[in-house]
């Protein structure tokens, strides 16, 4: 089956951004700050009624938040939804969102960790590109480095015409091309056997995480690898995996299980780039065409928006 996507609209200075809370609940001043970042960087910002909405752990009911993610995809007046944090929740509201709309008519969408289930759902049911990177009321209002913010704007508004991202080593030397699946491992390895799991075949993967003790990582690699994913895909891209903690002794540890379960693989195996979990969390756009070359980079030659 053949993939080519829809590249949503750029976004320009004085656009208006969606703030969608996907996920877990939102601290209104964490989010107040990132969208005070969001602000100065330009932009207009709606934020969804609902956003600070508390329904047990979740930033409301299931239904009210895809009822509001799908509003702002389908109001010409937002041209582009960044989501406000993680946590856990985006998975549950997949089956409520009108995926047949957004083809029609895409438009940026931006976030990570938990919001891994729905970037890699607006690629291969909306046909789409979708930005895995910086959340409102996370990274924003954390405070991103200047290379960050300047690569997310000129990536996001179509100024960035060629980028590349440098891995600390290459596990598996070699080159590739495919478009750009993955995200955060937990929660990709959440998608397998659901109607929301991505296409694999011949695409380039990439993988980070954070939190997670090293025999749950090296747990889900093997879940991966024993399903057929490493032997389906292109190339494979790691970035941060950050373990619980930081413990030295469980990253050293979580290093050796990433070598052994990509060891023989017949594809290029990068490690380390800045992007994801404990890292400067560059913007990467899934559903993209990218290529693995031979000097330990990831590159992407087309612009990811129209």
């Amino acid at each position: 089956m053949s993939y080519k996507p829809n590249k949503p609209p750029a976004l320009r200075p004085g656009d208006t951004v969606g703030v969608v809370a996907t996920s877990a609940a939102v601290e209104r001043e964490f989010l107040e700050r990132g969208v005070g970042v969001l602000a100065s960087l330009g932009f207009r910002v709606k934020v969804s009624a609902h956003a600070l909405d508390r329904t047990g752990i979740f930033a409301g009911a299931d239904h009210d938040r895809a009822r509001e993610l799908n509003a702002f995809f389908a109001d010409p007046g937002v041209k582009a939804i960044f989501g406000a944090r993680g946590g856990y929740g985006c998975g549950r509201m997949l089956p409520l969102i009108d995926f047949a709309a957004i083809a029609r008519a895409p438009k940026i969408f931006l976030g990570f960790s938990d919001a891994t289930f729905l970037l890699n759902a607006l690629v291969d049911r909306a046909a789409t590109v979708a930005f895995h990177g910086p959340m409102v009321a996370m990274d924003f209002a954390g405070g991103l480095t200047a290379r960050a913010l300047d690569h997310l704007t000129r990536l996001l508004s179509g100024e960035a015409l060629h980028f590349e991202l440098e891995a600390r080593e290459a596990l598996r030397p070699g080159s590739a091309e495919g478009e750009l699946v993955g995200g955060c491992l937990s929660v990709l390895v959440a998608t397998l056997a659901t109607p929301f799991a991505p296409r694999f075949d011949g695409r380039i993967l990439f993988l980070e995480d954070t939190g997670e003790k090293a025999y749950r990582i090296d747990r889900m690699l093997v879940q991966l690898k024993q399903a057929g994913v490493f032997d389906r895909v292109a190339g494979i891209v790691f970035g941060a995996i950050r373990p619980v903690e930081g413990s030295a002794q469980e990253r050293v540890r979580i290093a050796e299980f990433v070598a052994e379960q990509t060891a023989g693989l017949s594809c290029p195996v990068l490690f380390g780039i800045e992007a994801g979990h404990g890292t400067e969390n560059l913007t990467l756009p899934l559903g993209l065409r990218a290529k693995i070359d031979t000097r330990c980079r990831l590159i992407f030659s087309e612009p990811a928006v129209s």
